[in-house]
């Protein structure tokens, strides 16, 4: 099946890729380059949702498109006592944030937008899921920072990485922790009239 549509992913992200192509896809990537760090919202849920239209909006205005395209922003912040947190800046803040999380719940917002280049219509909304943190020691937490993955990570955790031995257990879509929820984008694509089993390859 080869669709007239292509879907164009607005991120560096290999794990949001990943869960494309696993999906049935084959995205063209481009990297937005938004600042997130001068973006601000209300809320982290609003956060997450203005950053990744901002990152679609940055892609399907960038002049690299060749015209018809679905472009697909997203971005993730974990909200832990009402605050959003992205990835950390360096190992210590890494080390800070495990040591806030553990035992504890936090939700994961993941903004999804999706713009129809063809029609110029978007459409945006944010998926939230639950995550249960279990407690590492302070030697499995150094030893998790010192792997270097946490700092590329919202929150500083994945589910499918080497955190998913200290994450209990999750309540809502796993695809949404990793950074893209594929029952939502689907909704969304819905919302624009495209059909997501017609963008499979």
């Amino acid at each position: 099946m080869t669709s007239s549509r292509v879907l164009v992913l607005a991120s560096a992200s290999p794990a949001r890729l990943g869960l494309l192509k696993q999906a049935g896809f084959d995205p063209r990537v481009l990297v937005s380059g938004v600042d997130e760090e001068a973006i601000t919202a209300p809320t982290p849920a609003e956060l997450a949702r203005v950053l990744a239209v901002a990152k679609a909006e940055a892609v399907a205005g960038g002049g690299l498109l060749d015209g018809g395209e679905l472009v697909v922003g997203c971005d993730s912040v974990l909200e832990l006592d009402d605050r959003a947190l992205g990835k950390p800046k360096d190992a210590a803040e890494a080390v800070e944030r495990w040591r806030a999380m553990r035992g504890r719940s936090g939700v994961l917002r993941t903004g999804h937008c999706v713009i129809d280049t063809l029609t110029g219509r978007q459409v945006s909304r944010t998926g939230s899921t639950t995550v249960r943190f279990g407690t590492p020691d302070d030697a499995e937490v150094a030893a998790y920072v010192a792997s270097g993955e946490p700092l590329n990570m919202a929150g500083a955790f994945s589910i499918d990485g080497r955190a998913a031995p200290f994450v209990e257990g999750i309540d809502g879509d796993s695809g949404n922790v990793i950074g893209l929820s594929l029952p939502l984008l689907r909704r969304l694509l819905a919302e624009l009239d495209v059909r997501i089993t017609d963008l499979w390859v």
